[in-house]
């Protein structure tokens, strides 16, 4: 789950028969159980492989159905898909799917990642992932222009809590939704994990293979657990790093980040920042480099500071903080050091200020943008009285600043989106092997708690609980996870019971300093 984006961050469709819940109130009664089958112009259509990524990938382009519960109706969508072959064909176990977290980012170019970090799964699998429908260079989804996506973030300062700035935030949402509907009103309400994963049943299809082994990160475990959960007897093995959440849907999982941000910040980030003091001058103490980043904060909102050319507010150093603790390895040092530079940029190199715009800017892209409300909008329903966010934003701005500040912002466009019909996918691991999980305690943006939850509604799954606070555990550093996961899409081995892995140890002051 990548909710700040940094430049320099599933047979056929009768399997559908185990959607485990009813549909939501104005789903189509096709949406709550069996999908229609797949015309023959989808499911008989042969992928055209060519060379792409400088050779080091295959690329081909799927069409989908716009809507997989009326097949027939509407255009069709266009599904980016790649593959990595297995290296030695005489070992090759099947087919490993992947997909892109966010939601909003691209999965096209995963394979080549990797294949090229782990030698014995580029030998043992196929790898494959896609584009999901809405991203990148499958049929996008279109809303607001750039210009409109920076202005959610550079408008003033969003722990301002007066009227004025409450009914702009409403305003902006308004008139994002506005543009969404505009340009792109007729994809919006197939722009759902639920679609997604009947298009990567197709792919597993289209790629001649009974079965697949998925491994996501972030986001994808939610395109994974729903796959798993739709499509049962497709699965082999389940591999989710780092779990968002759905259990009680969008709107209850995004307003439990501010907690987990802030926890990040507080008890990694900050007592790093002290210990180095000596490199940094920002405190010798967490509450002294707290206090320190208050008032860096407090002084560019009282004048904001032109670098390069680009206006920096408190808002930008607020997302700079919170793309930065999502791997402390190559975040900490980086945050560190921007907030020196920010405080003397006068010191600073040309290189310098150059790096620290291109760390601050854009906060989003606007494909990003509007992929990722898309989606999480039109995943699950959303409470839409608005005086219920002012409310609870409110205590997340005044306890959990880092990220509770932007709670309203993203809540709003979610109250004002058009309502979903898509249906709710109740997943309970009922037909499944044993999935793998992993997460760690401190993870700022798949918190701990909702990977627990989870972990309950998976019937047999095994949670590996990492010591640290980095988002994404497999093929980060740590020699723990990463055997956990190549032994069991490898050779199926998975521990007989919950367990644990050591964290990753923070980096030294230099690092990416």
């Amino acid at each position: 789950m990548q909710l700040i984006r940094k430049t320099g961050r599933w047979a056929a469709a009768a399997a559908c028969a185990v959607l485990a819940a009813a549909a939501l109130p104005g789903a189509t009664a096709s949406a709550a159980g069996h999908a229609p089958p797949v015309p023959d112009r989808y499911r008989l259509q042969k992928l055209d492989w060519q060379p792409c990524l400088d050779g080091r990938l295959e690329c081909a382009t799927m069409a989908v159905p716009r809507d997989w519960y009326h097949p027939g109706a509407g255009p069709s969508l266009d599904i980016k898909v790649s593959r990595h072959r297995a290296a030695d064909p005489a070992k090759r176990r099947g087919v490993l799917m992947m997909a892109a977290g966010g939601p909003g980012s691209s999965g096209l170019k995963r394979p080549a990642t990797l294949t090229g970090l782990s030698p014995k799964l580029a030998a043992a699998y196929d790898v494959v992932s896609f584009d999901q429908r809405g991203v990148g260079a499958s049929t996008n989804v279109v809303c607001s222009g750039q210009d409109k996506v920076d202005a959610f973030f550079t408008s003033g300062d969003l722990r301002d809590r007066s009227p004025r700035a409450i009914s702009a935030t409403f305003d902006r949402a308004r008139d994002f939704v506005a543009d969404c509907e505009h340009a792109s009103g007729g994809l919006l309400p197939y722009i759902t994990s639920d679609q997604a994963v009947h298009d990567m049943d197709l792919y597993r299809s289209l790629l001649g293979v009974d079965k697949v082994s998925y491994y996501g990160p972030s986001y994808a475990t939610v395109l994974g657990y729903y796959y798993a959960t739709e499509f049962p007897r497709r699965v082999e093995r389940v591999v989710l790093d780092s779990t968002v959440d759905l259990t009680h849907g969008w709107d209850s999982f995004s307003p439990g980040q501010p907690l987990s941000f802030q926890r990040r910040f507080e008890q990694d980030f900050l007592p790093w920042l002290a210990k180095n003091d000596a490199s940094y001058h920002q405190g010798r103490t967490p509450a002294e480099a707290k206090a320190s980043y208050e008032r860096l904060r407090a002084a560019l909102h009282d004048r904001p500071l032109d670098l390069e050319g680009t206006l920096i507010t408190p808002n930008h150093l607020d997302a700079a903080a919170t793309g930065s603790v999502y791997n402390a390895g190559q975040g900490f040092a980086r945050l560190a050091s921007l907030m020196g530079l920010l405080e003397h940029p006068d010191s600073a190199s040309e290189q310098a200020k150059k790096d620290a715009v291109d760390l601050l800017q854009p906060i989003m892209s606007a494909g990003y943008f509007a992929d990722y409300f898309a989606v999480t909008c039109g995943d699950t329903p959303w409470n839409r009285d608005s005086r219920y966010w002012v409310d609870r934003s409110a205590e997340a701005t005044r306890v959990n600043p880092l990220a509770g500040a932007r709670e309203l912002t993203f809540a709003a466009i979610c109250a004002n989106w058009p309502e979903t019909k898509a249906p709710r996918i109740k997943v309970t691991g009922k037909g499944l092997p044993p999935v793998l999980m992993l997460n760690s305690t401190n993870d700022p943006a798949t918190y701990y708690e909702g990977a627990l939850r989870v972990h309950r509604a998976l019937a047999g799954s095994r949670l590996i609980t990492v010591d640290d606070g980095d988002h994404g555990q497999f093929q980060t550093g740590n020699p723990c996870t990463d055997a956990y996961v190549e032994d069991y899409l490898l050779a199926g081995t998975l521990p007989a019971k919950d367990t644990e892995c050591p964290g990753v140890p923070l980096p030294g002051p230099a690092a990416h300093g």
